[in-house]
């Protein structure tokens, strides 16, 4: 198994090496002009019959490797999200750098056929894919897919952050900008992983916790606390004043005591600041808290076209290593909050941290199988920008990834070994399975119905006999040996139950991180 895993990771450290490689000898020209080929637009003809713009002809073919989708072994093709211009500058100067990565994606193929998807995603917006395939909006002419809300891209482009959300429900908020305000906590929501820890509070002259039975502590960013802060978030009103310095004072708090708790992310830190506005720079409150170590970034997205306080938010962020921006309408939202991600990375960049990240598993429906779709995982690395202009800043370029079946790690565990009632399973650092024999994604067997959250099952769920998390935790702390617990087994097709000491060996398999950690 670890030897597949290094393979996967190989074949990602390639592209990586060479997207560096392309980017360091590109010069960007604001009027270069490229026609690419964009995976919405390939093959699509005009009433006249002309190829459109972007849409060159690309050949497609089925293929058994990838469930007899029309697909292009040859070339990769790129996909810009609907709410973004195929033709800006930016983008067309990244997908002609990052052109260079059919060769790699080509080679790597022809190393390992065992390969499936493989892809970079850009820090612009872009997601070049290989091998080439047609992308279908759906019935609204729309593709809501943007890659930089995927996972695999958050999880490699940021480190572990503990994150407290201030959003202002003063009277001034009322209307549109709420509406905003609540879009913008949403979409800050969307970059936070399962490796995160976060909070809401709403502040006028008090102070609202979003969720009240969490107050004065930080939750994990899972998709069961995101979907229940969401729905919370519709029960926020604006009325009142806004009094900052409270809402400020009790964030630091907060991040202060979880740290020292040992919990959370024991790494970044970071308080977001959603208003319309703010009368004064609280540096008071931030000589008492974060300076001069400056721990904790601030980030403040100032709602509403009115630039009046913007000077002062913009002084909040800068001197707390942070970022500003304006958010004027809902169509700005998503761009806007993709920001922080870019500062938050630069740590990494800086220190040119190619850490592997590996995703816990997922239902994948484009290359569904007899029983529907499969599960898969996803190993990303980071890309970062070598030009000597930009290293001290930290840039970061995008990532790149490839996906791989479950099933293929299964393949690796030797059955024979184990013996009639033995079986290997797998976790990630979370302690969410990646595959065991319970684990049991689909409501009926060849349904496509899948269970709301089966990518966050706990080992704990399955393997009820450790009551005690002896085995979890083990495996969480990267321990490794052999102990043995007693287990319940059923006998005479399920007639008869017997009790039984089994013995469990834990091992570590995977990538290391550049502080030569199991990844």
């Amino acid at each position: 198994m670890e030897e597949m895993f290094h393979k996967k990771s190989e074949a990602v450290r390639r592209l990586v090496e060479a997207a560096e490689e392309a980017h360091l000898k590109h010069e960007f020209d604001a009027d270069l002009q490229y026609e690419y080929f964009n995976a919405v637009l390939i093959n699509e003809r005009d009433k006249d019959g002309n190829f459109l713009e972007l849409g060159k002809e690309f050949i497609l073919a089925p293929n058994d490797h990838f469930n007899n989708l029309p697909v292009n072994i040859s070339l990769s093709d790129v996909q810009v999200p609907t709410n973004m211009y195929n033709k800006d500058p930016a983008i067309v100067n990244g997908v002609y750098w990052s052109e260079s990565l059919n060769k790699v994606f080509v080679d790597n193929f022809d190393r390992d056929p065992s390969l499936i998807w493989q892809y970079f995603g850009s820090a612009k917006g872009f997601f070049r894919q290989y091998p080439g395939i047609k992308w279908e909006p759906d019935e609204n002419g729309v593709i809501a897919f943007d890659c930089r809300n995927r996972k695999w891209y958050i999880q490699a482009a940021t480190s572990p952050k503990d994150v407290v959300i201030l959003v202002d429900v003063s009277g001034s908020m009322k209307g549109l900008r709420l509406t905003i305000a609540k879009q913008t906590v949403s979409s800050i929501l969307d970059t936070l992983g399962d490796d995160d820890f976060f909070n809401i509070i709403a502040y006028n002259e008090e102070l609202h916790y979003v969720e009240p039975c969490l107050n004065g502590t930080l939750v994990q960013a899972d998709r069961t606390n995101k979907e229940h802060f969401r729905e919370h978030l519709d029960k926020l009103f604006a009325k009142g004043i806004g009094m900052l310095d409270i809402a400020l004072n009790e964030a630091f708090n907060i991040l202060s005591d979880f740290n020292h708790t040992g919990q959370g992310s024991i790494c970044s830190q970071a308080i977001m600041l959603i208003t319309d506005g703010a009368v004064d720079t609280y540096d008071t409150i931030f000589a008492k808290y974060n300076w001069p170590d400056r721990k904790v970034r601030i980030f403040t997205y100032l709602i509403g076209r009115e630039a009046a306080f913007a000077d002062n938010l913009k002084w909040m962020a800068c001197a707390n290593k942070g970022f500003f921006t304006q958010i004027s309408t809902l169509a700005d939202v998503q761009e806007n909050v993709m920001e922080y991600l870019h500062v938050l990375s630069r740590p990494k960049v800086i220190d040119q941290e190619h850490d592997v990240v590996w995703t816990e598993a997922y239902m994948d429906s484009t290359l569904a199988d007899d029983q529907g779709p499969v599960l898969m995982t996803t190993v990303a690395m980071p890309v970062f920008s070598k030009q000597n202009e930009t290293r001290s800043k930290g840039i970061l370029l995008g990532v790149v990834g490839t996906d791989v079946p479950v099933k293929e790690l299964l393949k690796t565990i030797p059955k024979y070994k184990l013996g009639i009632h033995g079986y290997a399973f797998a976790i990630t650092n979370n302690g969410y399975i990646l595959t065991h024999p319970e684990l049991r994604p689909l409501y009926e067997e060849g349904k496509k119905r899948r269970k709301p959250n089966y990518s966050s099952v706990d080992l704990s769920e399955v393997e009820w006999e450790d009551r005690d998390d002896v085995l979890r935790n083990a495996m969480v702390n990267r321990k490794t040996g052999k102990f043995s617990m007693e287990v319940k087994k059923t006998v005479d097709k399920g007639f008869r139950c017997s009790a039984l000491q089994r013995p469990w060996e834990v091992l570590l398999s995977g990538e290391r991180d550049h502080r030569g950690r199991p990844a």
